[in-house]
């Protein structure tokens, strides 16, 4: 949709829940692109309904406020049809969540799927990894590799800008 380079670019970081990775790789994606002066829509969601109207979990925003970002203000939503419109790019966090969109995106939708580390060199076809059910700690291996995926995308909108 936006092959010329002159409009901004629309990213939706989709998960299971859209309350851990989807939304640390919302905060990663829109910090990075304020840093480098690239105009960006950024958004997240959740295949899963569970988490609809929540905040992200209590570990995720204290992952993000370590990094000087508050993402207490978002809430969680469910992936929905007109986002396979709204957005250039849905961005999975892992296979499973990347199949769920494929089979949920309407034949004539305009978004590409994708998964997050297929951008960045070397990760091609690996999942974020997913700290629900783990140590606090593992909240700072999914800020690494949203992170990695963010400055991906800036560099790949900076370079269709330029």
């Amino acid at each position: 949709m936006h092959s010329d380079g002159a409009a901004a670019p629309a990213i939706l970081f989709l998960c299971l829940g859209n309350i851990c990775r989807s939304p640390l790789a919302e905060a990663a994606a829109r910090a990075a692109f304020a840093a480098a002066g690239v105009n960006a829509t950024i958004d997240s969601a959740g295949t899963g309904d569970w988490h609809i109207g929540r905040p992200p979990d209590r570990r995720a925003q204290a992952e993000a406020r370590r990094r000087g970002i508050d993402i207490g203000g978002l809430r969680g939503r469910q992936l929905a049809p007109e986002d396979f419109y709204r957005f250039d790019m849905i961005l999975a966090a892992d296979t499973e969540n990347l199949r769920e969109a494929r089979a949920l995106a309407p034949p004539d939708a305009t978004a590409r799927l994708r998964l997050m580390l297929d951008l960045v060199p070397g990760r091609r076809g690996e999942s974020v990894a997913d700290p629900y059910y783990g140590a606090d700690d593992g909240f700072a291996e999914t800020w690494a590799d949203v992170s990695a995926v963010a400055a991906a995308l800036v560099a790949e909108a900076a370079s269709a800008s330029g």
